[in-house]
């Protein structure tokens, strides 16, 4: 089978929804069957226009929704957060897919991102004051801290089936969080837990057998969430996510099913980045249109540079590779010709052209890749050769997919990748 892994290669926003739409469309030879979500939660934000003219921006449902046909399954690595999800299918149904919770599998062992992670989530950051880590305030940091801290006490998707299970975890982590930080702003437990069980009642919830039989069945379409340079171990610690970003968990999902699948890596022709943390291209006075991409309460405005070939090349490295590249905002690129870019830093007088990637679950080696890009300076070069061309160069993977706008329509593909070539 011809599975995709779809991975952002930056600090998020590169344009995964916006590919993984253009994926399961019906214009390609394999018909994908469904998205799989690998990672992250509700804090997702992954924006698509239809030809029609329809925005949404996916969070836990696969970005291939709006094509007919197209299920979304909730892997085990997901934070799922069914009131989120409940709002999310009311904005589908707004725009023309109104059973959108008929399309959803979910897996019984994937933890419940709740009202209390939230409330404790957001209770931290303001707590941080200047020193914020750039969180989306969605509590997903809080749900798996959580289940590491105390496994077997985890909210899980399958308790959903048993509310007083549910309801007595719901009490438990609600009473460990409110004695470590007062007093929060979350509906009493027993009220969350009915809404889940009528949650669990609407969905599929399924085992992990049900996505091994997917995958040897039909086409599909991971979609991963945020950047490889935010990921919790591989990113620039602390200001990361608790969440892989890489290929990693797609890889166990599609080996336990003994199968393979093509490794897209996502980039702009510029970068972006939310919230605090290093970003050595960062360029204020570049004026780039984002309407898709907000001032966050919690994260700040959104900050924008050139591309930055050292981080890219990195995040390549340390995701094991890539096969492909889906390249995005050529439109923008197009329209700028004040765009750069960076192929070394300067660092107390010195030329750093590669990060080198350290020692596996190392945070200290990460926190000093942190300090190294604080105090970078960018050494940029004028674009010499169109941009398709020199990402190619610059990474050595073909770039199969250009995109030059929001929607399918605005994307051209490679034939060089079957799965990926125009039918």
């Amino acid at each position: 089978m011809n599975h995709v892994i779809v991975v952002d290669l930056g600090f998020g926003d590169a344009g995964k929804g916006t590919v993984v739409d253009w994926l399961c469309s019906r214009q390609h030879s394999r018909p994908v069957h469904a998205v799989v979500r690998f990672n992250g939660g509700a804090q997702a934000a992954h924006n698509v226009v239809t030809r029609d003219g329809r925005h949404h921006a996916f969070a836990q449902f696969g970005a291939g929704t709006f094509t007919p046909g197209v299920r979304t399954h909730l892997s085990r690595f997901v934070l799922v957060d069914p009131l989120a999800l409940a709002a999310e299918s009311a904005h589908l149904a707004s725009l023309g897919v109104p059973h959108a919770l008929d399309l959803l599998t979910v897996e019984r062992e994937a933890l419940l991102a709740t009202p209390y992670h939230q409330a404790a989530n957001r209770a931290r950051e303001a707590a941080r004051g200047d020193g914020r880590h750039g969180s989306c305030g969605m509590g997903i940091g809080e749900t798996a801290s959580y289940a590491l801290t105390h496994p077997g006490d985890a909210p899980r998707v399958g308790d959903c089936a048993t509310p007083r299970v549910l309801a007595r975890k719901l009490t438990m982590l609600r009473d460990r969080l409110t004695s470590e930080l007062g007093p929060l702003t979350a509906p009493p437990p027993a009220d969350v837990a009915d809404a889940y069980q009528a949650f669990a009642d609407r969905v599929t919830v399924v085992d992990a057998s049900y996505l091994t039989r997917l995958l040897r069945s039909a086409p599909v379409v991971f979609e991963g969430a945020q950047g490889v340079l935010l990921d919790e171990w591989r990113g620039f610690h602390p200001y990361t996510t608790w969440s892989t970003t890489t290929f990693a968990n797609a890889d166990q999902l599609l080996a336990a099913a003994g199968q393979e699948a093509i490794r897209l890596g996502v980039t702009r022709t510029y970068m972006t980045r939310h919230g605090p943390g290093p970003f050595p291209t960062e360029d204020l006075s570049l004026n780039l249109s984002e309407p898709h991409n907000a001032h966050n309460h919690w994260q700040g405005p959104v900050r924008t540079g050139h591309l930055d070939t050292i981080a890219l090349r990195y995040a390549i490295e340390v995701t094991g590779g890539v096969d492909a590249i889906a390249l995005t905002h050529l439109d923008t690129a197009a329209s700028h010709p004040e765009l750069r870019i960076c192929r070394g830093y300067q660092v107390t007088g010195h030329l750093v052209t590669r990060l080198p990637p350290g020692p596996d679950r190392d945070l200290d080696y990460q926190q000093q890749l942190t300090a190294t890009l604080l105090a970078a300076r960018p050494v940029y070069a004028h674009l010499a050769t169109d941009w398709a061309d020199l990402v190619q160069q610059e990474t050595g993977a073909p770039v199969v997919l250009r995109s030059g706008g929001p929607t399918a329509a605005d994307k051209a593909g490679s034939g060089r990748l079957g799965f990926l070539a125009a039918a």
